[in-house]
């Protein structure tokens, strides 16, 4: 995964509230393989005349502006996988579904919470999005925006949960030197069991 600190696109607006992970793809689509793109499958259901993300001037529109509560319902990654693969690397919304949320950071997609109604009142526009700052500015308006700070380090470094944990390192390597002094026969039993012979006996028994 790619970090990224600041970022440029065209943003369309998505106004419903309650936009749960069954709106963004339905359940049917998920069996397709992930190598087809779940883009195509994008809120399916919603879709119809007037659709503000078919609209011409949103075309390939890469930031979302929407209500709040949005990505609520299960669980399911392939909601994120959906808006990845159709293009979108930023959310903009009031709130989020917990789950969808770290499901985002994780796949790359920032979810940036803030107050939307006056984004979506001049939806399509250009946007730029600062992560470090934490500011989205562009048509006429600068607003701030919230985030967890850890999930904006793993968005800026372009971190997974194992990479962050990683990070860490020096302080994982220092507890374990530490716990082994203090408990060394929990090493020497774990060793002992993967030894040659392990378990046998002296005698020839077990």
């Amino acid at each position: 995964m790619t970090g990224w600190s600041h970022y440029r696109g065209v943003a369309v607006g998505l106004a419903a509230e309650n936009i749960d992970t069954d709106q963004l793809i339905p359940a049917r689509f998920m069996s397709a393989p992930r190598s087809a793109g779940y883009g195509q499958f994008l809120l399916h259901d919603l879709r119809g005349p007037d659709f503000p993300l078919d609209a011409p001037e949103a075309e390939g529109a890469s930031i979302l502006i929407a209500g709040r509560n949005f990505g609520s319902g299960s669980s399911r990654e392939a909601a994120v996988y959906a808006l990845v693969d159709a293009g979108y690397r930023v959310v903009v919304a009031p709130s989020f579904g917990d789950i969808f949320a770290s499901n985002a950071v994780n796949n790359g997609l920032l979810p940036a919470r803030t107050d939307t109604a006056a984004l979506l009142a001049v939806m399509p526009a250009t946007l730029i999005v600062d992560l470090s700052a934490q500011t989205i500015t562009g048509a006429g308006l600068a607003l701030e925006f919230d985030i967890d700070p850890v999930w904006k380090t793993k968005l800026i470094k372009g971190w997974d949960d194992i990479d962050m944990t990683a990070s860490h390192r020096a302080q994982i390597d220092t507890f374990a030197a530490q716990r082994r002094k203090q408990a060394p026969w929990i090493w020497d039993t774990a060793e002992d069991t993967t030894a040659p012979g392990a378990g046998t006996n002296p005698a020839g028994g077990r």
